[in-house]
């Protein structure tokens, strides 16, 4: 949260600030989830028929005058003695904020952390399944060899978080484990860099999501692996996987005591309705919290032995939307939302021209216009050339997105155009 935030009212605002909250969530409007940059009198308008104040980052655009400037609920008014700047800066109001330390941007392009990521991909998979045999065989954990993998995999998410996020999507097998595992990682890198977290406190945070199942191991590899519906005796026997992780990652004194409280929280739910412990809302660790949101992100969109059922990343992100104040903490779920966006990177969608594409990336600021590799014209004919386009500098030619696809519509198989 920037420092130079000022909250005002709708009167307040002229053209070319920039406006980063509003008194609801911006799932609720039809604004991008990560701020305004006010560039006409018809962006007002539509504020005002939203909300009735919003906050101005001062840094990156206009200030408000000081007559529409809002502290303690109330409007300043011209004529008072203004109280020192400090007063109206927005507080820190949720515990993800104060987590932020870091403001990231993108250092490579998709094309080159594209090409990196395959081969980070391919060592940290080769790590992943010797220490899953060594601890299967009864051996210690090997946590450096996982640390260095995890680092590899950071370091591209940091340089540009839509190479992994496209990978892991493309890439899933039928390995349920070690696809989950993955993604779950890779997933949690990508919200801690959204939050700005530090280096190190991403990297655990990685780590842990490498890490939430290695409990698993310990369980017959014939009910992990049953086809058919798990049974409720074999559900509440499968919830013994969190504390044989636990277990089994104490053992090792280079697993950072977060980590830990991550595996053995990331099944509780803000509501208590989770396990072991049946814990709520902040009695959960913030790392658990985000764990979470992100195991159940990714097993949605991951195929699971024991169900046909797969969403699609769009589907998932509304089915998470919709367990906000319940079962996920509301703010969190805004702000995961924000970090893969409401058609995230892998989705297949198609355009309001009836043209098909695979998102590639999305845009920190317009996560509504995504970059979209167009692959099929409007008559779903495979393109003899195709397009990729930056939806947030084409709208003009108002090209949007309408819809996400399912995996496989229109007979697309994305594993064959990238890897």
């Amino acid at each position: 949260m920037s420092d130079n935030e000022l909250k005002t009212s709708i009167d307040g605002l002229t053209v070319g600030m920039y406006v980063t909250r509003l008194e609801r969530p911006w799932l609720e409007t039809p604004f991008p989830l990560q701020g305004l940059h006010i560039e006409s009198e018809k962006d007002i308008e539509m504020l005002r028929r939203y909300t009735s104040y919003v906050y101005v980052d001062a840094a990156r655009g206009p200030s408000p005058s000081l007559e529409y400037w809002i502290t303690n609920d109330s409007i300043q008014l011209q004529d008072s003695e203004p109280p020192p700047i400090e007063a109206f800066k927005s507080k820190p109001d949720n515990e993800y904020t104060k987590l932020k330390k870091c403001f990231y941007e993108i250092k490579s392009s998709f094309e080159q952390e594209f090409r990196n990521a395959k081969e980070v991909q391919k060592k940290i998979n080769s790590s992943l399944k010797k220490i899953l045999n060594d601890l299967q065989q009864g051996k210690s954990l090997d946590i450096e060899l996982v640390k260095e993998g995890v680092e590899a995999t950071v370091g591209s998410i940091i340089r540009n978080p839509s190479a992994f996020a496209l990978l892991v999507q493309i890439e899933k097998s039928d390995k349920y484990i070690y696809s989950h595992a993955l993604g779950t990682s890779v997933w949690c890198a990508q919200f801690g860099r959204h939050l700005g977290l530090e280096r190190k406190d991403i990297n655990n945070l990685a780590l842990g999501g490498l890490l939430l199942d290695v409990g698993k191991v310990k369980l017959p590899n014939a009910l992990l692996n049953k086809k058919n519906t798990l049974s409720p005796e074999e559900c509440t026997f499968i919830q013994k996987h969190v504390d044989y992780g636990v277990k089994i990652l104490a053992k090792s004194k280079a697993v950072p005591p977060s980590v830990l409280r991550m595996v053995a929280t990331h099944h509780e739910r803000a509501d208590g309705s989770g396990y072991p412990q049946g814990l709520d809302n902040n009695l959960i660790p913030i790392y658990g919290r985000i764990a979470g949101i992100v195991d159940s992100y990714d097993a949605m969109t991951t195929r699971k032995p024991y169900s046909e059922v797969v969403f699609t990343p769009h589907e998932a992100i509304h089915e998470l939307y919709h367990c906000r104040h319940t079962i996920f903490q509301a703010e969190l779920i805004e702000q995961f939302i924000q970090t893969v966006g409401l058609y995230p990177t892998g989705s297949l969608v198609e355009c309001n021209s009836g043209e098909v594409g695979i998102v590639l990336e999305v845009n920190d600021l317009k996560r509504l216009f995504p970059t979209v590799m167009l692959i099929l014209d409007q008559d779903k004919r495979p393109m003899k050339e195709f397009k990729k386009i930056n939806l947030s500098k084409h709208q003009d030619s108002s090209l949007k997105v309408v819809k996400g696809l399912p995996y496989g519509a229109h007979g697309i198989k994305m594993d064959q155009l990238f890897l």
